[in-house]
Formats: structure tokens, C-alpha cells, sequence
């Protein structure tokens, strides 16, 4: 009994030095940092927030301690920014010292620093100029990826054609007609809609984004230097997440056995060519490292992101009726129903661009941006940001900002038109983050957008089995990522 006593004592002293220590280390350095809510020992903040809404907690402790405030995620030190004045000020006035890349957990489980995404410094520089150099020589932004986009459309109505009225799912029909125009670039060519492992890809891809979303994704946000090496449903993401890379390698591997460096077929050729170019070149960082995740950031967002905006802006049409007929009296009187729409219509068409851009301000796919990481210590609004701390860009309180919307938390394509019905531009529509680290996915995805939706409307009517006034446009998961709930669509042609 006095050995037992005495091993729960040096237990309780173990554990009373190590609180200790991680309620110095929490406090250490904090200077002239935002203020912020107490953190407990290692916990954090964690009993403050809720992990089945980030964005909404984050808001409700802004009200308390201001726009700028500092938040324990466990361990992780965090600086968060909510209002467009806030976020703006960051990454648009001060965007070279809040130009770093932060943590997204999950994901860095894989990347660790290297591709395009979620790199920093002189890697993330040449990875993104490449990138953006190359996706627009193989026509992002441009008519040429217009052309690869209606091509997918008419794969994409042939398909709705054949759930011949009958209740459906549209989850796997919108994911696959978008996948299927970033692969077109990125692998130099699309893949049949039945093809076994395609499908398999989108399921791996949705499942590992749905993670990010859930409650247990955030806890692991906050411990996963713990978590990571335990049981629980952050194996499955993982593995969904080795199996996109172990995909890629073999693309790569294709590539490399029939690369002709002279005639590049897609964004993978283009890499491994600058591999070869730079490979005398110590300061390169165009390495097979590199070329796989870079691709797989490319690939993941072209994927994940429109396809999850898509299907949530159909159910919130479904919702309301009256939009969705406002959309098709525009598309009947500017496009009608024999052409194929084009971006040259989206000018004429400002009712049916308030209504995507009300999708993406609503559905706020993404509301906390990618965690940022100041660079130096940053002197802003009178604070003092210690070198290497992490910032969240809250971009939904942007998206959200009632001083930029009149009525945030109500879908209402109003919020950008003017009262002459002309479309509206607003400076707080930054669903791309902004400053120098944005999505340069933007051109692609803002086209994606206007063509697949108006194609869908030029030839069906939306119905649902449900009464509108019973459809619940509320999120169903906002953590990393903002999810939709699962519904079931009928699609009549016009």
C-alpha cells in the first residue's frame, strides 16, 4: 500500500508539472498579443467552441473580445480575424507578412509542407507560379476551357436525361462532371462515368473532405500530435487520403515512361519536364514529392469545392421555386433553348450571377480559409504577432459581415443587385480568400459554375419530393468544410 501510495504521488506531481508547463508555454510570448478567452491546461479553449459549428463559435467570441483575438486550439496558438475590415486589413493590406500557410491537420497528415497548397516560402512560390502558368496554358480562364466544360455538360445531361423524373441523389452525378474537367488538364483526359476506379477516387475525396466538416475532424485539428497515433475515424481519412496519393503516383509513373518533353499532354508532363529542365538546380523544388501533391492539391480542390457549391445551391433552388423560375425566364430570353450557353452570356444574365454568387456567399463552402502564418513579427491594430503563429481568416464572418450584407443569414440574391436589377459587385465575396495565397482555381471554378448551373435549368425544372417549405437549407456539417444535408432531386425537361 506505501509503494502504491507513492507512485500516485509522483503520478499526481507528474501531472501537475506538465499542466504547469503547458499553461506556461500557452502564455509565454504572449506580449502584446489580442486578448482572448483563458485557456485551460492543455484543453485550450476546447470547452468554449463547438466542434459541430467553428464558424458560429468563432463569431460569438468575437462579439466578446473583438475582431482580432487569440484562441488555444489544445496546444495551437491561434490568432483569429472575423469581419471584412479584419481579414482585409491581413491579407490584402499587410499580405506579405500574413503570406505564410498554417495547419490544416488532416490534410498535412499527407502533405507535411510539400505541394502547392500547403507549402511555405520558396517552395510555395515556385509551386504556385508554375501552376498557374500552366493550368492557363492549357486554356483555364480562357476558351478553351469553355469548350472542355460544355463538353462535360452535355455528358452530364445525358446522364439526368437517364433518372428518367425518378427521385435521385446528385451528389456522385455533380462530382463526376466536375472532376471530369480538372482531369481533362491535369491527367489529359476524362474519365467514362461508370469507371470503377473514378468512382473511387470522388468516394475518397468526398469522404476525407466530409472529415474536415465533423466534429471529431476539428477535435483533431486541436490534438492530432496525439490523436493521430490512436483509433478512430481519422484512420479512415488517412487511408482515403494514401489512397489518392498511392493514385497519383501511378499517373506520374505513366507519365514518366512516355513523357516526350517537346509535346506535353497535361499538367503532370508539364512538371516532369521542368523536373529534367531544373535537375542540375540545388534551389529546385520540382521533385517527385512535389509533382504528386501538387497534382493532388490541384486535382482535390478542382473536385471538391464547385461540385459541393453545385449541389448545395440546387437544394437551396428547391427550397425556393420562385428563384429557380426567375432563372429559367432568363435563360429562355438571353440564351433560349437551342445553343449551348457561353461565358459571353454571363454579362447579360445579372439575375442568374446574383444567384450563383449568393450560392457561394451562402453556402461558404470553405469558412475558415486556409490557416495563414505570419512570417515576422507582425505589428497590427496595435498588437504584436510573434513570428510563425498561425491566423485564421474567418472568410464566412466575411461572407457573413452584416455590414456588408444586409441580411446575411437569409439566402437572397438582392444582396448583389442594384435596384435597377443590375449585378452588384461586393469587395466582402471573397469565398477564394484574397491577397497572395487566393485560389488561383478561381477563373475555372466561377466558369464551372455558370455553365453547368445554366445548362441544368435551360433543360430541366427542379422538383422535389419533399414540400419546399419542409427542405432545411441549413448546414448539416461546418467545420473545415461547410457540407449540405442529403436530399433526394427530380429533374423533369423542359
Amino acid at each position: 500500500m506505501e509503494l502504491l501510495g507513492a507512485v500516485t504521488l509522483v503520478l499526481v506531481i507528474g501531472l501537475s508539472c506538465l499542466l504547469l508547463l503547458s499553461s506556461w508555454r500557452q502564455r509565454r510570448g504572449a506580449g502584446k498579443m489580442p486578448p482572448g478567452p483563458l485557456p485551460l491546461p492543455l484543453l485550450g479553449n476546447l470547452l468554449q467552441v463547438d466542434l459541430t459549428n467553428m464558424r458560429k463559435s468563432l463569431l460569438e467570441i468575437s462579439e466578446r473580445y473583438g475582431p482580432v483575438y487569440t484562441l488555444h486550439l489544445g496546444p495551437r496558438r491561434v490568432v483569429v480575424l472575423c469581419g471584412y475590415r479584419a481579414v482585409k486589413e491581413a491579407l490584402l493590406d499587410q499580405a506579405e507578412d500574413f503570406g505564410g500557410r498554417g495547419i490544416q491537420a488532416t490534410f498535412d497528415w499527407l502533405f507535411r509542407g510539400y505541394g502547392v497548397a500547403f507549402s511555405n516560402g520558396e517552395r510555395a512560390k515556385q509551386l504556385r507560379r508554375f501552376s498557374i502558368t500552366t493550368l492557363r496554358n492549357f486554356g483555364v480562364g480562357k476558351r478553351g476551357i469553355e469548350e472542355r466544360i460544355l463538353e462535360e455538360v452535355h455528358f452530364l445531361q445525358e446522364a439526368l436525361r437517364g433518372t428518367k423524373g425518378l427521385p435521385f441523389d446528385p451528389t456522385y452525378f455533380l462530382s463526376r462532371s466536375v472532376s471530369n474537367v480538372i482531369s481533362s488538364v491535369v491527367f489529359g483526359d476524362r474519365f467514362d462515368y461508370e469507371d470503377k476506379e473514378f468512382l473511387s477516387l470522388l468516394y475518397m475525396i468526398t469522404e476525407s473532405f466530409r472529415f474536415t466538416a465533423t466534429a471529431w475532424g476539428q477535435l483533431y485539428e486541436m490534438f492530432s500530435g496525439t490523436m493521430c497515433y490512436l483509433p478512430g475515424p481519422q484512420r479512415e481519412a488517412f487511408k482515403q487520403l494514401a489512397g489518392l496519393e498511392q493514385f497519383i503516383e501511378r499517373k506520374v509513373k505513366a507519365n514518366l515512361e512516355s513523357l516526350d518533353p517537346s509535346a506535353p499532354r497535361d499538367f503532370i508532363d508539364c512538371f516532369l519536364t521542368k523536373m529534367q529542365q531544373e535537375q542540375e538546380n540545388p534551389a529546385s523544388e520540382f521533385s517527385l514529392k512535389n509533382i504528386v501533391l501538387t497534382t493532388l492539391s490541384v486535382f482535390f480542390a478542382g473536385t471538391e469545392t464547385v461540385s459541393t457549391t453545385l449541389r448545395y445551391g440546387l437544394l437551396i433552388l428547391l427550397k425556393h421555386p420562385e428563384i429557380e423560375e426567375k432563372i429559367h425566364e432568363e435563360i429562355d430570353r438571353v440564351i433560349g433553348r437551342n445553343r449551348a450557353p457561353s461565358m459571353e452570356d454571363r454579362s447579360h444574365m445579372p439575375y442568374t450571377d446574383a444567384v450563383i454568387h449568393e450560392f457561394q456567399r451562402f453556402c461558404d463552402v470553405i469558412p475558415m480559409g486556409l490557416a495563414r502564418r505570419v512570417i515576422r513579427d507582425t505589428p497590427f491594430r496595435g498588437y504584436i504577432i510573434p513570428k510563425g503563429t498561425e491566423v485564421y481568416p474567418v472568410l464566412g464572418s466575411v461572407l457573413y459581415d452584416p455590414s456588408q450584407f444586409s441580411a446575411p443569414e437569409t439566402f437572397d440574391p438582392g444582396h448583389f443587385l442594384d435596384g435597377n436589377g443590375h449585378f452588384k459587385k461586393s469587395d466582402a465575396f471573397v469565398p477564394f480568400s484574397i491577397g497572395k495565397r487566393y485560389c488561383f482555381g478561381e477563373m475555372l471554378a466561377r466558369m464551372e459554375l455558370f455553365l453547368f448551373l445554366t445548362s441544368i435549368l435551360q433543360h430541366f425544372r427542379l422538383r422535389s419530393p419533399v414540400a419546399p417549405q419542409d427542405i432545411d437549407i441549413s448546414p448539416k456539417l461546418v467545420g473545415f468544410a461547410t457540407l449540405p444535408r442529403s436530399y433526394q432531386l427530380c429533374l423533369v425537361p423542359r
